[in-house]
This record gives structure tokens, sequence and C-alpha cells, in this order.
């Protein structure tokens, strides 16, 4: 179903990862009166980080997720799918990749944050196991925070 690209390969790309976020988030502009976090990034900044993670199908893009490494867990910074892709299960396989990262750099909890008006968002997570463990305005945007316990 396509493979996980990491790290310093990624820089040549960049602009083609900038445009799958912006591409999934720009009808929430509109919800949230102003563009999300995400399309504000700097990714060419997280790929050198070694942040970035891309989900490719053939020769296109058709997701990213961006991994912050913390010192009790791994943080799901942003998770964007093409919008053309949406719906076939490539977040949820983005995640479980995520998850998977978190335990093999030995972490034992993921977290991640939605903006409060991304309901749908908010009810993926929990059907997939994160909990909900508050609410609060950050970096301007009212947000949802949620976390994973992890087993492995």
């Amino acid at each position: 179903m396509g493979s996980l690209a990491s790290e310093r390969q990624l820089l040549p790309i960049v602009p083609a990862i900038a445009d799958i976020v912006d591409q999934a988030y720009e009808h929430y502009i509109a919800r949230m009166g102003k563009p999300p976090g995400p399309m504000l990034d700097n990714y060419a900044a997280r790929a050198s980080e070694g942040a970035v993670w891309v989900l490719e199908e053939g020769a296109a893009i058709t997701g990213i997720i961006v991994l912050l490494p913390t010192t009790n867990y791994l943080l799901v910074d942003n998770v964007a799918v093409s919008p053309a892709r949406q719906g076939l299960g490539l977040g949820r396989r983005l995640l479980a990749f995520a998850e998977a990262e978190a335990l093999r750099r030995g972490y034992h909890e993921i977290r991640l944050y939605t903006h409060q008006t991304m309901v749908e968002n908010q009810s993926l997570y929990a059907s997939i196991g994160y909990e909900e463990t508050g609410r609060g305005a950050e970096a301007g945007y009212d947000r949802v925070f949620m976390r994973k316990q992890l087993r492995g």
C-alpha cells in the first residue's frame, strides 16, 4: 500500500509535504476563522530534525505525519492525508506507525492534540483508543489534548 520515508531524504520534497498539509487542512479555515497551526509549520525544519515521515503510493505522497519526542511520551504533532485519499484508512495507518515508532523508542505513551472544532478527528482518535486529557488554549488555538497508553 505504500512506504514511509523519513529524515533528510525528505528535503527535496518539502513543497509536496506542505501541499498535502494545505490540502488536508484548508477546509478548516472557515470553521476556525484562521489557518490551522499545521498550515503554518516549517516543514524544511521539521524534515531536517528527522520529525517528518511521508506515506507514498507509487511516486505520489498521500500522507504525512510529524512526530516530536519529549521526555515521557511521543507527540503526534500533525497527521495529514491527501483529500483524494481520505477515508481509505491511511490516517489510521500513519497513527499505527506512530504507535510502533513510540514503542521502538521506548515510550509507553503517545499524545496528540486537535482543534476543538475538529470533532471528526476527536471521534477518530477516541475510536482507536485515545482518551481526552483536557482542553485549553495553546499557541492561539482552542485545543483538545489526548493520549494513549501503549503496551509492547
